[in-house]
């Protein structure tokens, strides 16, 4: 696929854009890939994410054995399907997804248009986001955060500093933490704690190993299980409201209610349809 000036134009690129594909493809048309790996070499990462969503995905697969390391990004339209690490100083986006035998990481952020997958750990330094599922071996870490137009799982813990949202559920075999809110359209499980700076809310029940501690509310419609404690409304950066240190949930399960206001409003009626059966 060829990059031009015209099809910039129809796009609606912007004069800078414009002015810099000019200096450097001064032939007015260039390779979609080499037009990607210019703007990686001087990490203009949302000019490249702006590429991608103009131009689009390809079908091409990059298959790499061993490990492939870039000291500034890495930007790819299509499929990277690696048997070792890919790890990048700055920023990685991609076009369609990413498999990894090892892990990933990158000092800045790491997106991709369908799924992330890695049999170690996945970590960047501000984002993870996947227009599909983001599922590692071991851990997964943001210093920002972290969203999945599906499910989020890790064998380790998965951790945020900011928040963390899953079109499906969000499973770890260690802790979830987020600076921020959680939220998933099903269930949230983790092996030992959950906890957010703002409020925790699932579709479906939610399930800690240990305690789960939320700023303010958590919310479910089936069962909050736990085996210690739950503490909801502990947000200290201002005052909470009745409503926003509330534990909504179908049903509880195991635990103590340490702090919040607990609302059991019953089991859907689905789940109930199914258990009389």
């Amino acid at each position: 696929m060829k990059i031009t000036t015209e099809f910039l134009n129809e796009k609606g690129a912007c004069r800078d854009g414009r002015d810099w594909f000019k200096e450097h493809f001064p032939g007015a048309e260039a390779d979609y890939q080499a037009v990607l790996d210019a703007l990686a070499e001087e990490n203009l990462a949302e000019w490249a994410s702006w590429l991608l969503d103009a131009a689009g995905t390809l079908d091409t697969v990059l298959e790499i054995d061993g490990d492939l390391e870039v000291e500034k990004s890495f930007f790819f339209a299509g499929y990277v399907k690696i048997t070792g690490t890919l790890k990048a100083g700055l920023s990685i986006r991609l076009g369609r997804g990413i498999s990894a035998g090892d892990g990933i990481s990158a000092g800045w952020g790491i997106s991709a248009g369908r799924g992330i997958s890695a049999g170690d750990g996945i970590s960047a330094g501000d984002g993870i986001s996947a227009g599909d599922g983001i599922s590692a071996g071991d851990g997964i870490s943001a210093g920002w955060g972290i969203s999945a137009g599906r499910g989020i799982s890790a064998g380790d813990g998965i951790s945020a500093g900011r928040g963390i949202s899953a079109g499906d559920g969000i499973s770890a075999g260690w802790g979830i933490s987020a600076g921020w809110g959680i939220s998933a359209g099903r269930g949230i499980s983790a092996g030992r704690g959950i906890s957010a700076g703002d409020g925790i809310s699932a579709g479906w029940g939610i399930s800690a190993g240990r305690g789960i501690s939320a700023g303010l509310f958590v919310t479910c419609r089936r069962v909050l299980k736990f085996t210690l404690r739950v503490f909801a409304g502990t947000c200290l950066w201002r005052q909470v409201s009745d409503e926003e240190k509330t534990i909504t949930c179908g049903k509880l399960e195991g635990g103590e209610v340490a702090y919040g206001i607990l609302n059991e409003v019953g089991m859907p009626e689905e789940e109930k349809a199914e258990v009389e059966a």
